[in-house]
């Protein structure tokens, strides 16, 4: 009789663990938008649109772009990209090969970076780049550096054209940053 009772105590463990992502962190994340001056428009390619500064709950498995818009200031668009978690080894040592695969079809051990997200944006007429900031305020990059470093990423799940992108397949080569443009919905 101990033998079976141990041996269903163990299966029930296991079947507990699986999903540990999912359980612990949820297929959803909370994601931010803030810019500095706030106030402006954020569009989302999943069709969700604020005044910044603000928050939404968003999968963690989609990649997406965010357009920020403000008048007297240009417009820019972030990639925001779907990365793979470290907790994921870990989940599948714990969960077993079953909780790796619920956890990875539903995105559970993704987390979206940037988030938040946060640019300071250039006036119409000024000098330099938008600029990234972490949520303690320390500066990530430019806008356009963060692109680029994901945009081939990107571009395999939101589309070449939302990506920046002017050509399809392997050779797709980065288009400029739009002065103007409104965030493309679906994708």
């Amino acid at each position: 009789m101990n033998k079976i009772t141990n041996t269903m105590l163990v299966a029930f463990g296991a079947f507990a663990l699986q999903g540990c992502a999912t359980v612990m962190h949820g297929a959803n994340q909370d994601f931010e938008v803030k810019t500095d001056p706030d106030g402006a428009t954020v569009k989302m390619t999943n069709g969700f649109t604020c005044t910044s500064p603000c928050k939404t709950e968003l999968p963690r498995r989609h990649d997406l772009r965010v357009d920020i818009a403000k008048e007297g200031y240009r417009p820019v668009y972030v990639l925001v990209q779907s990365k793979l978690g470290g907790a994921t080894f870990g989940n599948i040592i714990a969960g077993g090969l079953i909780g790796g695969i619920v956890d990875s079809s539903n995105g559970a051990t993704n987390q979206l970076t940037p988030n938040p997200v946060i640019v300071k944006l250039v006036p119409m007429d000024g000098q330099g780049q938008e600029v990234l900031f972490d949520k303690k305020g320390k500066e990530l990059g430019t806008v356009a550096a963060n692109n680029d470093k994901v945009r081939v990423d990107v571009a395999k799940t939101i589309g070449n054209e939302a990506a920046g992108l002017s050509a399809t397949g392997p050779a797709a080569t980065p288009t400029p940053e739009p002065a103007s443009s409104p965030a493309p919905t679906g994708g």
